[in-house]
Protein backbone atom coordinates (compact mmCIF):
# COMPACT_ATOMS: atom_id res chain seq x y z
CA UNK A 1 0.00 0.00 0.00
CA UNK A 2 1.08 3.46 -0.88
CA UNK A 3 1.77 5.01 3.06
CA UNK A 4 0.55 8.58 1.48
CA UNK A 5 -2.65 7.30 1.00
CA UNK A 6 -5.49 5.66 3.07
CA UNK A 7 -8.72 4.32 2.41
CA UNK A 8 -11.39 6.54 2.21
CA UNK A 9 -15.14 5.78 4.12
CA UNK A 10 -17.35 4.54 1.75
CA UNK A 11 -20.57 6.14 -0.16
CA UNK A 12 -23.28 3.99 -1.23
CA UNK A 13 -24.00 5.03 -4.60
CA UNK A 14 -27.97 5.89 -4.60
CA UNK A 15 -30.80 5.94 -6.58
CA UNK A 16 -30.51 9.81 -6.66
CA UNK A 17 -26.93 9.99 -8.19
CA UNK A 18 -27.83 7.50 -10.50
CA UNK A 19 -30.86 9.98 -11.61
CA UNK A 20 -28.12 12.95 -12.02
CA UNK A 21 -25.04 10.97 -13.53
CA UNK A 22 -26.95 9.14 -16.23
CA UNK A 23 -26.15 10.41 -19.59
CA UNK A 24 -28.41 12.23 -21.91
CA UNK A 25 -28.59 11.02 -25.37
CA UNK A 26 -29.26 14.02 -28.15
CA UNK A 27 -31.62 13.74 -30.79
CA UNK A 28 -28.64 14.75 -33.27
CA UNK A 29 -26.36 12.22 -31.81
CA UNK A 30 -25.14 9.52 -34.56
CA UNK A 31 -23.38 5.89 -33.58
CA UNK A 32 -20.21 7.62 -34.06
CA UNK A 33 -20.44 10.19 -31.03
CA UNK A 34 -20.62 7.06 -28.99
CA UNK A 35 -17.83 5.18 -30.39
CA UNK A 36 -16.65 1.56 -30.76
CA UNK A 37 -16.26 -0.41 -27.97
CA UNK A 38 -13.92 -4.16 -28.40
CA UNK A 39 -14.85 -6.92 -26.27
CA UNK A 40 -12.46 -9.81 -26.50
CA UNK A 41 -14.65 -12.40 -25.03
CA UNK A 42 -15.81 -16.48 -25.70
CA UNK A 43 -13.94 -19.59 -26.70
CA UNK A 44 -14.77 -22.68 -27.98
CA UNK A 45 -15.83 -24.51 -25.05
CA UNK A 46 -17.37 -20.90 -23.68
CA UNK A 47 -18.98 -18.92 -26.77
CA UNK A 48 -22.18 -17.65 -24.49
CA UNK A 49 -19.84 -15.71 -22.41
CA UNK A 50 -19.51 -13.65 -25.55
CA UNK A 51 -22.81 -13.48 -26.55
CA UNK A 52 -24.16 -12.62 -22.80
CA UNK A 53 -21.56 -10.00 -22.24
CA UNK A 54 -22.36 -8.62 -25.75
CA UNK A 55 -25.89 -8.12 -25.34
CA UNK A 56 -25.03 -6.31 -22.53
CA UNK A 57 -22.67 -3.70 -24.07
CA UNK A 58 -25.48 -3.44 -26.83
CA UNK A 59 -28.10 -2.45 -24.14
CA UNK A 60 -25.77 -0.10 -22.32
CA UNK A 61 -25.58 3.19 -24.88
CA UNK A 62 -22.24 1.84 -27.42
CA UNK A 63 -23.01 3.18 -30.61
CA UNK A 64 -20.85 0.47 -32.20
CA UNK A 65 -20.02 -3.36 -30.91
CA UNK A 66 -17.10 -5.39 -32.04
CA UNK A 67 -16.74 -8.83 -30.25
CA UNK A 68 -13.15 -10.51 -30.93
CA UNK A 69 -13.62 -14.07 -30.77
CA UNK A 70 -12.59 -17.46 -32.12
CA UNK A 71 -14.35 -17.95 -35.52
CA UNK A 72 -16.41 -21.13 -34.29
CA UNK A 73 -17.96 -18.80 -31.76
CA UNK A 74 -18.90 -16.16 -34.04
CA UNK A 75 -20.82 -18.88 -36.34
CA UNK A 76 -22.47 -20.24 -32.58
CA UNK A 77 -23.56 -16.94 -31.80
CA UNK A 78 -23.36 -13.97 -34.55
CA UNK A 79 -27.34 -14.56 -35.30
CA UNK A 80 -28.04 -13.53 -31.75
CA UNK A 81 -25.71 -10.47 -31.71
CA UNK A 82 -26.75 -9.39 -35.33
CA UNK A 83 -25.52 -5.69 -34.04
CA UNK A 84 -22.52 -6.63 -33.49
CA UNK A 85 -19.48 -6.71 -35.93
CA UNK A 86 -16.42 -9.32 -35.42
CA UNK A 87 -12.93 -9.48 -35.06
CA UNK A 88 -11.86 -13.10 -35.61
CA UNK A 89 -9.35 -14.73 -33.74
CA UNK A 90 -8.52 -11.61 -31.92
CA UNK A 91 -6.19 -12.79 -28.95
CA UNK A 92 -4.02 -14.28 -31.52
CA UNK A 93 -3.97 -10.68 -33.19
CA UNK A 94 -4.08 -8.57 -30.80
CA UNK A 95 -1.02 -10.46 -28.66
CA UNK A 96 0.97 -10.53 -31.97
CA UNK A 97 0.14 -6.97 -32.51
CA UNK A 98 -1.43 -7.45 -35.49
CA UNK A 99 -4.83 -5.60 -34.63
CA UNK A 100 -4.67 -1.80 -34.17
CA UNK A 101 -6.65 -0.69 -30.89
CA UNK A 102 -6.48 3.01 -31.61
CA UNK A 103 -10.14 3.15 -32.76
CA UNK A 104 -11.85 1.91 -29.73
CA UNK A 105 -13.35 4.07 -27.36
CA UNK A 106 -13.46 1.26 -24.45
CA UNK A 107 -12.04 -2.15 -24.42
CA UNK A 108 -13.36 -5.29 -22.35
CA UNK A 109 -11.42 -8.43 -22.26
CA UNK A 110 -11.84 -11.79 -20.53
CA UNK A 111 -15.67 -13.20 -20.02
CA UNK A 112 -14.84 -16.49 -21.52
CA UNK A 113 -11.30 -16.86 -22.19
CA UNK A 114 -8.96 -18.87 -20.78
CA UNK A 115 -6.29 -17.47 -18.48
CA UNK A 116 -3.49 -19.21 -20.87
CA UNK A 117 -0.22 -17.75 -22.25
CA UNK A 118 -2.28 -16.41 -25.48
CA UNK A 119 -4.57 -14.32 -23.13
CA UNK A 120 -1.51 -13.11 -21.04
CA UNK A 121 0.04 -12.06 -23.74
CA UNK A 122 -2.99 -10.14 -25.24
CA UNK A 123 -3.18 -8.36 -22.14
CA UNK A 124 0.32 -7.26 -21.75
CA UNK A 125 -1.21 -5.62 -25.27
CA UNK A 126 -4.55 -4.51 -24.46
CA UNK A 127 -2.72 -2.56 -21.25
CA UNK A 128 -0.46 -0.28 -23.28
CA UNK A 129 -3.45 0.88 -25.40
CA UNK A 130 -5.01 4.28 -24.86
CA UNK A 131 -8.55 3.31 -24.15
CA UNK A 132 -10.39 2.43 -20.36
CA UNK A 133 -9.58 -1.27 -20.00
CA UNK A 134 -11.83 -3.62 -18.44
CA UNK A 135 -10.41 -6.96 -16.98
CA UNK A 136 -12.69 -10.23 -16.03
CA UNK A 137 -12.80 -13.81 -15.45
CA UNK A 138 -9.63 -15.24 -17.88
CA UNK A 139 -8.10 -11.89 -18.23
CA UNK A 140 -7.40 -11.61 -14.20
CA UNK A 141 -3.79 -12.98 -12.93
CA UNK A 142 -1.70 -11.87 -10.61
CA UNK A 143 0.43 -8.86 -12.49
CA UNK A 144 2.54 -6.00 -12.03
CA UNK A 145 0.51 -2.92 -13.66
CA UNK A 146 1.82 0.31 -14.22
CA UNK A 147 -0.07 3.26 -14.67
CA UNK A 148 -1.99 4.02 -17.26
CA UNK A 149 -3.31 6.94 -19.17
CA UNK A 150 -6.51 5.61 -19.75
CA UNK A 151 -8.62 3.92 -16.61
CA UNK A 152 -7.97 0.01 -16.05
CA UNK A 153 -11.08 -1.75 -14.72
CA UNK A 154 -10.92 -4.97 -13.15
CA UNK A 155 -13.97 -6.75 -11.71
CA UNK A 156 -13.19 -10.12 -9.62
CA UNK A 157 -15.64 -11.98 -7.17
CA UNK A 158 -13.82 -13.57 -4.08
CA UNK A 159 -12.21 -16.13 -5.39
CA UNK A 160 -10.28 -14.55 -8.14
CA UNK A 161 -9.91 -11.62 -5.92
CA UNK A 162 -8.19 -13.81 -3.32
CA UNK A 163 -6.31 -15.51 -5.99
CA UNK A 164 -4.82 -11.47 -7.76
CA UNK A 165 -4.48 -10.77 -4.76
CA UNK A 166 -2.89 -12.83 -2.00
CA UNK A 167 -5.44 -11.86 0.23
CA UNK A 168 -7.32 -14.79 1.47
CA UNK A 169 -11.01 -15.14 1.13
CA UNK A 170 -11.80 -15.27 4.75
CA UNK A 171 -10.00 -11.48 5.02
CA UNK A 172 -11.55 -10.51 1.78
CA UNK A 173 -15.26 -11.67 3.21
CA UNK A 174 -14.30 -10.12 6.70
CA UNK A 175 -12.83 -6.49 5.14
CA UNK A 176 -14.25 -5.90 1.64
CA UNK A 177 -13.59 -2.70 1.46
CA UNK A 178 -10.29 -2.17 2.94
CA UNK A 179 -9.00 -4.89 1.04
CA UNK A 180 -10.70 -3.95 -2.51
CA UNK A 181 -9.31 -0.31 -2.35
CA UNK A 182 -5.74 -0.95 -0.77
CA UNK A 183 -5.20 -2.90 -4.13
CA UNK A 184 -6.80 -0.14 -5.76
CA UNK A 185 -4.25 2.14 -4.70
CA UNK A 186 -1.19 0.30 -4.75
CA UNK A 187 -1.82 -0.81 -8.59
CA UNK A 188 -3.46 2.22 -9.42
CA UNK A 189 -6.55 0.96 -10.94
CA UNK A 190 -10.21 0.43 -10.02
CA UNK A 191 -11.63 -2.84 -8.30
CA UNK A 192 -15.23 -4.06 -8.77
CA UNK A 193 -15.60 -6.85 -6.03
CA UNK A 194 -18.22 -8.52 -6.74
CA UNK A 195 -20.65 -9.82 -3.96
CA UNK A 196 -23.78 -9.21 -1.92
CA UNK A 197 -23.10 -5.62 -1.91
CA UNK A 198 -20.58 -4.94 -4.68
CA UNK A 199 -17.56 -2.87 -3.74
CA UNK A 200 -16.53 -0.03 -5.92
CA UNK A 201 -12.40 1.00 -5.16
CA UNK A 202 -11.07 3.46 -7.38
CA UNK A 203 -7.46 4.32 -7.19
CA UNK A 204 -7.44 7.59 -5.47
CA UNK A 205 -8.81 6.06 -2.48
CA UNK A 206 -12.81 6.78 -3.17
CA UNK A 207 -14.74 4.03 -2.21
CA UNK A 208 -18.34 2.72 -2.97
CA UNK A 209 -20.98 0.64 -2.07
CA UNK A 210 -23.89 -0.97 -4.68
CA UNK A 211 -26.86 -1.10 -2.60
CA UNK A 212 -28.66 -3.15 -5.95
CA UNK A 213 -29.14 -6.46 -6.52
CA UNK A 214 -29.91 -10.20 -4.98
CA UNK A 215 -29.43 -13.75 -4.90
CA UNK A 216 -30.65 -14.18 -8.35
CA UNK A 217 -27.43 -13.02 -9.22
CA UNK A 218 -25.90 -16.16 -7.99
CA UNK A 219 -25.33 -17.57 -11.62
CA UNK A 220 -22.99 -18.09 -14.01
CA UNK A 221 -23.42 -15.51 -17.00
CA UNK A 222 -24.05 -12.45 -14.37
CA UNK A 223 -20.66 -11.16 -14.45
CA UNK A 224 -20.24 -11.30 -17.94
CA UNK A 225 -23.26 -9.58 -18.33
CA UNK A 226 -21.85 -6.80 -15.81
CA UNK A 227 -18.56 -6.77 -17.59
CA UNK A 228 -20.47 -5.93 -21.21
CA UNK A 229 -22.29 -3.04 -19.19
CA UNK A 230 -19.96 -1.64 -18.33
CA UNK A 231 -18.13 -1.39 -21.58
CA UNK A 232 -21.18 -0.34 -23.22
CA UNK A 233 -21.44 2.33 -20.36
CA UNK A 234 -17.72 3.54 -20.80
CA UNK A 235 -18.69 4.41 -24.18
CA UNK A 236 -21.98 7.01 -23.52
CA UNK A 237 -20.71 8.32 -19.96
CA UNK A 238 -18.41 11.31 -19.94
CA UNK A 239 -17.47 10.15 -16.62
CA UNK A 240 -15.81 6.80 -16.28
CA UNK A 241 -16.41 6.60 -12.58
CA UNK A 242 -19.85 7.36 -12.75
CA UNK A 243 -20.03 4.70 -16.35
CA UNK A 244 -18.73 1.99 -13.63
CA UNK A 245 -20.84 3.03 -10.61
CA UNK A 246 -23.98 2.88 -12.78
CA UNK A 247 -23.26 -0.60 -14.35
CA UNK A 248 -23.05 -1.85 -11.21
CA UNK A 249 -26.08 -0.46 -10.21
CA UNK A 250 -28.31 -0.92 -12.89
CA UNK A 251 -26.96 -4.43 -13.26
CA UNK A 252 -27.97 -5.22 -9.73
CA UNK A 253 -31.67 -3.34 -9.91
CA UNK A 254 -32.64 -5.29 -13.00
CA UNK A 255 -32.06 -8.55 -10.76
CA UNK A 256 -34.52 -6.70 -8.18
CA UNK A 257 -37.10 -6.07 -10.90
CA UNK A 258 -36.95 -9.38 -11.84
CA UNK A 259 -37.92 -10.80 -8.20
CA UNK A 260 -40.69 -9.20 -8.36
CA UNK A 261 -42.57 -10.79 -9.73
CA UNK A 262 -40.63 -14.20 -10.58
CA UNK A 263 -38.22 -17.02 -8.51
CA UNK A 264 -34.80 -15.71 -8.57
CA UNK A 265 -33.91 -19.39 -9.14
CA UNK A 266 -35.30 -18.89 -12.12
CA UNK A 267 -33.36 -15.86 -13.63
CA UNK A 268 -31.04 -16.24 -16.66
CA UNK A 269 -27.85 -13.96 -17.29
CA UNK A 270 -29.83 -12.60 -20.50
CA UNK A 271 -32.70 -11.80 -18.91
CA UNK A 272 -30.42 -8.84 -17.34
CA UNK A 273 -30.47 -7.14 -20.78
CA UNK A 274 -34.28 -7.78 -21.57
CA UNK A 275 -34.71 -6.11 -18.17
CA UNK A 276 -32.33 -3.28 -18.84
CA UNK A 277 -34.22 -1.08 -20.98
CA UNK A 278 -37.39 -0.63 -18.68
CA UNK A 279 -35.04 -0.41 -15.55
CA UNK A 280 -32.93 1.88 -17.17
CA UNK A 281 -35.71 4.53 -18.36
CA UNK A 282 -37.10 4.70 -14.42
CA UNK A 283 -33.71 6.54 -13.69
CA UNK A 284 -33.87 9.12 -16.15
Amino acid sequence: MIESQKPQDSILWSQEMVRRTLPKRAQDSHKGVFGTALLVAGGPDMPGAALISGLGALTSGVGKLAIGTYRETIRAIAHAAAEATYVPDALIHIANGTHSLSSYKAIACGPGTVPDALTEAAVETLLKSQAPLILDAGALSERNYGERNAPLILTPHVGEFSRISGYSKEQIAKSPESCASHYAMEHHLTVVLKGPQTTIAFPDGELFRNPTGNAALAKGGTGDMLSGMMLGMLCCHENWRHAVLNAVYLHGACADEFIKSRSPHTMLARDIAGLLPEVWKQYE
